[in-house]
């Protein structure tokens, strides 16, 4: 199957889902709850239009300024993730219902039926409604400060204490922005670290969109290097010209590569597992660390967990990740354990560490639900 022909195929199955979801909350909703005139033709037009409004807002995005974007991006990705809440909620009453047809030793009266309707309906919009402010406010506040002291084997003593400040999953664009991310370098910066990692999907724009929303990253500073590996985000936006910009802005970006911090210590970065069909992308560890010293300490940067498994194996002592923003909106998360073997937090694997962070911004739906955003700031300790 052709790129082309993928795309097209995700797209169609993607809008089908999309459709039946908003069809599903209508019949229960709005059909089911028999709504009278004229909020039933109000409630019927306001769930096709932000039905369409989802896929809009991608080609939205595409082709506007993101001074012009933002505009629809808050109040459909705020849908979004209020879709999701009442879709969850509406299907958990769903269950409730069926189940309660299926004990019954006879017909539910139609009044009964009603009644339970009109109060379900009223109490998912209402407990929807709840959960949304409550992770609009969540997502929207600065990210908090976790700092983590990590000991290591092999680090020396004279890097004992070095700092990486990891940031990571910033998704700048229609609803983050340069105010967001000016804070941002600030706060970083205070931070004196030894190292600035950045572990991917940094944006969600063109260059030609974002470059001045991205230029307070050339005040980032750091006393041995700012370092970017690339997500799976910077593919579909122009990989190539984002990896130049990030060079001019002072950034510097490991592709498959090791870089030496300090005696004793090397820094290694791959590019994400989904770059593989990209021409002069793709994820290859091993490369990244022939010729290495086995006897130095190794940090790598890598956006997704599940890079860890081939790291237990070439002998990385600790891996730093991103990417499933610890499942963002609650109960998510579980999902996120289908491709990734971990999803927040410290653990090991084998003789390896693994990091991975709930992500310093969100992506789409401007809501975290059960998680927070985070500035991370790493301790290296000798063991």
């Amino acid at each position: 199957m052709s790129r082309t022909l993928g795309v097209v195929v995700f797209l169609l199955v993607s809008l089908g889902i999309v459709g039946g979801l908003h069809y599903f909350l209508w019949a229960r909703l709005v059909r089911d709850a028999a709504l009278p005139a004229p909020f039933r033709q109000l409630a019927t037009v306001l769930l096709i239009l932000l039905g369409l409004a989802l896929p809009l807002l991608f080609y939205i995005e595409r082709v506007a300024r993101p001074s012009t974007s933002r505009w629809f991006a808050w109040p459909i990705y705020t849908w979004m993730g209020l879709f999701f809440f009442l879709v969850l909620l509406a299907g958990g009453v769903e269950l409730v219902h069926l189940a309660a047809r299926a004990v019954a030793r006879r017909p539910i009266d139609p009044e009964r039926r009603l009644l339970f309707r009109r109060l379900a309906g009223g109490a998912v919009a209402a407990v929807s409604a709840g959960l949304g402010a409550l992770a609009i406010r969540n997502a929207v506040r600065p990210p908090r400060l976790k700092e983590l002291s990590i000991p290591l084997a092999r680090v020396p003593r004279a890097l004992d204490g070095l700092r990486i400040v990891q940031l990571t999953d910033l998704h700048l664009g229609p609803t983050l922005g340069r105010p967001f991310l000016e804070s941002l370098v600030a706060r970083t910066n205070a931070l004196e670290p030894d190292v600035v990692a950045i572990t991917g999907d940094l944006i969600d724009g063109t260059v030609e969109q974002l470059r001045e929303m991205v230029a307070p990253l050339a005040s980032l500073r750091a006393h041995r290097g700012v370092f970017f590996i690339t997500g799976n985000h910077e593919y579909y936006w122009g990989v190539d010209a984002w990896l130049a910009e990030l060079g001019r802005l002072g950034v510097r970006v490991l592709r498959n590569e090791r870089v030496e911090i300090g005696d004793g210590l090397d820094l290694a970065g791959v590019v994400d597992l989904s770059a593989g069909g990209h021409p002069g992308h793709g994820a290859d560890l091993p490369r990244a660390l022939a010729g290495r010293d086995p006897s130095r300490a190794l940090v790598l940067l890598a956006h997704q967990p599940r890079a860890v498994e081939e790291a237990a194996r070439l002998g990385v002592d600790l891996q730093l990740s991103g990417h499933t923003h610890g499942g963002q909106i609650w109960p998510w998360g579980w999902l996120v354990y289908l491709q990734q073997p971990f999803v927040r937090g410290l653990c090991s694997v084998g003789a390896t560490r693994l990091y991975v962070s709930c992500g310093t911004g969100y992506w789409g739906p401007p809501m975290r639900l059960g998680t927070e955003s985070e500035l991370t700031a790493i301790t290296l300790r000798t063991a």
